[in-house]
Formats: C-alpha cells, structure tokens, sequence
C-alpha cells in the first residue's frame, strides 16, 4: 500500500480538500476522473473473472476497471439487472452476457468521465456480443429516483440565482422522483455492486439501503462485493480523502455490514466470498473483500396454513433473521409467507417442508403469530379425522411397488 501512502499523482487533491470535514462525494469524484483517464492500481483489489466474457472487452477498457470481487457470477438468464457504481461498465458487460438477450442490465453511476467511457465501448460491445441489452444512466446510487440529466438539463435552462431558485429546484427534483424516478419501484431482479458502497458518506447510507430496497421486485436480490474492515476505521483515517476515495477509511467492519442490510429489511443475508488475506493494513486494520447476498422476501401478512418444516441440522437450533428458532428435527410451525421464504435459495437445502394434507383455502388461513416458536402437531397437519390404516406386507407389496 506504498502508493496510497505516497501518492504520487493526487497531491493537489489532499490539498483542496478540507480534513475537517472531507466532502466525501468531491474526492471520490476527482479520484476517479484521474482513473478513467489513467490506470490506478491502487484502486483495485485482484479479482478472477471468467475469461470467456472478457473477449468482447477492449483492453483499454479492462485496465481502468476498479473493484474487489465478482457479482456477476451470481446471476441467471434472464435477470434484469442494476449496477450500483458501475464506473467503465466492465461488470455491466460481462452480467449482458451472463443474463442473456432476454435479461436486461442497467448502470448508475455519476461520474461524467466513467460514464462516458462506458458508453464509447457501448455499441461496439454490443455487436460483439450480438445484442444491446446494457444502458447507462447517471444517478447517485444512495438517490435512484433523481435522473441527474434530466434535472441537469433543467438547471441549464433555469440557473440557480436566488434562494428562491433553489427552492424552485428542490421542488422540481422531488416531482421528477416521484413522476419518473431513475430507477421504478420494484423494477429490479438483482442489485449488483463492485467496491462502490464504501464510497458513499456515512450520512448517506441508511438512504443508500433504503433506495436499494425499494427498487427491488419482492423476491429480487442484491449481490454486493466491498471492502470491509475487522475493526472500526479511526476518525482520522476517515478524514483522509486519499484512503476514502481508495475504498479504504470509508469500509464497513464485517459484523456491520451484515447487519446494515438486515436493519433496511433484507433478509437471508450470507456470506458468499470473504478474501483470506488482508487486501491492505492500516495501523493494524486489515482491510478485505467481501461478497454478501441478501433477499428482498418479507412483505405481507403471516397466515396459517398449517405447514412446518423441519431443520435437518448439523446445529442444534438456528435462528432466522425473524427471530424464528428452529429446532434441528422438530416440525417447526411456519406462516405461508416463511415458506415461501424456505422453499427457495439459500434455506430450501437445509429445511424438509411440511404441507398439510388437506391444502388451506387462502380466504380460510387465519392469522399467524410469527412471535412464538411453536412445534406443530403432525395430526394438526394431518387433520384430525385421518385415521388412514396401511401395513406394509397388507397388499402393499402384492405390485411390487413399495417392497
């Protein structure tokens, strides 16, 4: 880490910002202005990416790539797809591959110099991979509902003079979020995002989750690599514009990240990839990379359809991210809603889902009190008038069927 220590080429950067009080969003931005224009190695953790999707990339474009892991590995045919930073577009274009001409991929960012040479490579790209599904829009990612050309274009035509100007300007902002956003309302399969999230200013980022959120479709997903701290970054490291615009002072611990994303809701948060060795180390923090997955599946009342599922271990109990405590071999009562949940990735490999035998009306379910954990009775989930008899030996076997 000599070269972020020693900085060479953004000497007159520390010298125009104030340490006091670090206008996060300002170094950021001339940090990687310099780094569209020239390599900055500093900036980017090594990462492997499947050399069949880097073929249709120019080399020019690859170099000035910046980020710490690989979301895209995580995506399927026909995702549509938000690139949270998405910087030159390098991940863009190779999750246009891995979605396939049926899924669709879409790239915020809000720097000018990083749009632009996304977009000089967008047609070219596209014809070699053989169609266009990747556009770029300019946005902060913690505001998705502002399209910042759009309100630029507005500014051009109506310059802020006065306050009342500016007031003028705030109210048109908020009009264009709520009457065409950047980014929809659950518009989104999969969130992805490459070393970005630790850029954004420690103001900003119950909002950046909050807006992360809210695009999301329920059921939708977000795929996110960073750099993550094992202990607390100091104030004085948080200060320096050099380590935060180089994904340094600026990174979640561990243990925080994690819960970040269950406060705005998420659900199913795990651990995908967690780099081995420390990427960096500053006075003893070490900093890594981290990919962390997390689900958008909690909406909706709890109702009772009489089902359970049963954990099969190897721990003695685990404890949902509702608070449900399920015990290794028990049939744990569960809501429809939390079946659903267990029925798909990352829980249907460890559970056995329990159905009644005679399904639940839906206009019948009752309400389910997700509050208790309660082992529900197999003659509940049978019915209680089922007095079926069956003895192996009893014309069981007269088929060969079942012997």
């Amino acid at each position: 880490m000599s070269d972020l220590a020693n900085p060479t080429d953004l000497s007159e950067l520390n010298m125009n910002i104030n340490r006091k009080k670090l206008d996060v969003e300002q170094a950021v931005r001339e940090r990687y202005s310099v780094a569209s224009q020239a390599a900055q190695p500093s900036l980017c953790c090594p990462t492997s990416y499947d050399s069949q999707y880097l073929n249709v990339l120019p080399d020019y474009f690859i170099a000035r790539d910046y980020g710490c892991g690989d979301p895209s590995r995580f995506l399927k045919d026909g995702d549509t797809v938000l690139d949270l930073g998405s910087g030159g577009g390098k991940i863009c274009y190779i999750a246009s591959q891995v979605v396939g001409s049926s899924g669709r991929v879409i790239g915020v960012d809000m720097n000018d110099d990083m749009l632009c040479l996304a977009r000089k490579y967008q047609r070219e790209v596209g014809d070699r991979i053989g169609y266009h599904n990747v556009e770029f829009r300019k946005g902060r990612i913690q505001d998705l509902g502002l399209d910042m050309d759009e309100f630029e274009q507005y500014l051009a035509s109506h310059p802020v003079k006065s306050a009342d100007d500016w007031l003028q300007a705030m109210q048109v902002a908020e009009r264009m979020r709520e009457e065409h956003p950047l980014i929809p309302d659950e518009s989104i399969d999969v969130i992805v995002s490459n070393c970005v999230l630790n850029l954004v200013g420690l103001e900003n980022r119950k909002q950046l989750f909050s807006e992360m959120f809210r695009v999301l479709q329920r059921g939708g997903r977000v795929v996110i690599s960073d750099i993550v701290s094992d202990e607390e970054v100091p104030e004085r490291l948080r200060n320096d514009p050099q380590l935060w615009s180089g994904c340094i002072s600026g990174a979640f611990t561990d243990h925080e990240f994690l819960t970040t994303f269950q406060n705005a809701g998420f659900y199913g948060v795990e651990i995908l990839e967690r780099q081995e060795q420390a990427w960096a180390t500053i006075e003893g923090i070490e900093f890594r990379s981290m990919t962390v997955r997390a689900f958008k599946e909690k909406e909706g009342p709890c109702l009772d359809h009489k089902q359970a599922v049963i954990y099969k271990g190897p721990w003695k109990a685990v404890v949902d991210d509702d608070g449900h405590t399920l015990f290794r071999g028990r049939p744990m009562a569960v809501c429809e809603k939390t079946m659903q949940i267990y029925s798909s990735s990352p829980y249907v490999e460890h559970v056995i889902p329990i159905h009644p035998r005679v399904p639940v009306v839906p206009e019948d379910a009752a309400e389910f009190d997700c509050e208790t954990d309660a082992v529900r009775d197999f003659k509940e989930m049978k019915g209680i008038a089922f007095d079926k008899t069956a003895i192996p030996g009893d014309g069981c076997c007269d088929d060969g069927g079942c012997c």
